[in-house]
């Protein structure tokens, strides 16, 4: 049996067992501590912007406390962008607010800026009240049409918490994703483009939005020398251990963009002359996406196969792929929830796959799995 060739695995740089034998020999085996505030200060250095970055327990964490900052209460409106994970939604939901799907574009396979437009005009009319937040996604870790999503959002005031949480590293027109929106989520789960096993982080464009989210994500206590709280907290912090793989990670981020970049570029070369078979890319000069993960569509009239004979081809043979995420507004979860759509997450869904794109991998390895694609 061939070695197995894995989706998107962690990779080490070596440097992690320093800090966390650190974090042992002080005895901060708790959260918080100096490798926290370390990895949250070469974050916001790595961001190149005057952001704050906060670490928690996770991204879906980060997507819940900037809904909180926001003042997102029950009963409204989040427009959310459809083709993406659940984690994404389901914070909305923890909130008793009501998501409201927004249907993707075929450039980026992110947020359809014009279907963001007629969602927003849309609710308006119906409910009287503007949306209270976007959450657009830069999904696989290509950047959204930020700039017209952005545009629209300021002419109606409507605040935006970018989901980048596969998108670290990745760039529009010069500026990194994360640091467009008032607030970004960044993820750091064990197949991301850096981990600390498991965590996120929340980005935030002031000091004082930084010292509430750490509040409320410290059980919100008061200051007091007694325990009282007035407010509802959370327990999520990112421990002083993961921090410290954190550390350690940085040191090879740019490393591991520049490899998933390769890859796709070996994927691009290799996949060119297959017929059906078409490899997502930037869509023009302003894009520069980390490609977290190289994601292809199949034509299954011209290829001569579906998307599932390749993926099922590629299993037999020891090496893991992923259909795209299924849309949000087709989870039975969310049957009920407003959806603005032009068919294109569905087609996307029915037809694309993602391929194996750890920075561990070899152009061997992509060899292999490109061969598979050809005699499925």
């Amino acid at each position: 049996m061939n070695n197995r060739i894995w989706l998107s695995l962690a990779h080490m740089s070596g440097r992690e067992q320093d800090f966390i034998k650190e974090a042992f020999d002080t005895n901060w085996v708790v959260p918080l501590g100096p490798n926290v505030d370390a990895f949250e200060k070469s974050l916001s250095e790595y961001l190149n912007e005057e952001r704050h970055v906060v670490a928690l327990s996770a991204g879906t964490a980060a997507l819940h406390l900037g809904l909180i900052l926001f003042g997102v209460k029950p009963g409204d409106e989040i427009i959310c962008q459809s083709f993406t994970f659940a984690a994404s939604a389901n914070p909305i939901v923890y909130l008793g607010a009501k998501p409201v799907f927004v249907d993707s574009e075929k450039d980026t396979w992110n947020m359809d800026p014009v279907l963001l437009n007629e969602a927003i005009k849309d609710r308006l009319r119906k409910t009287g009240k503007l949306p209270k937040v976007i959450i657009p996604v830069h999904l696989y870790g290509m950047p959204a049409k930020i700039d017209q999503i952005m545009e629209i959002a300021n002419y109606y005031n409507i605040p935006v918490l970018e989901d980048a949480a596969e998108a670290l590293g990745a760039v529009f027109d010069g500026q990194k994703c994360g640091t467009f929106g008032e607030l970004a989520a960044l993820s750091f789960n064990g197949n991301k483009m850096i981990t600390t096993s498991g965590g996120g982080a929340l980005v935030c464009r002031t000091e004082e939005e930084a010292k509430r989210t750490k509040f409320y994500a410290t059980q919100a206590r008061d200051a007091a020398p007694h325990y009282q709280h007035t407010h509802i907290g959370y327990n999520y912090r990112m421990s002083n251990i993961c921090a410290g793989i954190g550390r350690g990670q940085m040191f090879v981020l740019d490393e591991h963009i520049t490899r998933r970049r390769e890859i796709h570029g070996l994927y691009t070369k290799l996949l060119k002359n297959v017929p059906g078979i078409s490899v997502l890319q930037n869509f023009n000069d302003h894009f520069n996406s980390n490609f977290w993960l190289t994601c292809i569509l199949v034509d299954s009239e011209i290829a001569g196969k579906t998307r599932e004979d390749i993926r099922l081809k590629l299993d037999a043979e020891n090496i893991e792929t992923r259909p795209l995420w299924k849309p949000m507004h087709l989870q039975p979860v969310f049957a009920d929830a407003p959806f603005y759509g032009n068919g294109t997450s569905e087609y996307l869904f029915n037809i694309g796959l993602c391929l194996p794109s750890s920075p561990t991998l070899t152009d061997e390895d992509i060899i292999r799995v490109v061969e598979c694609i050809k005699l499925s």
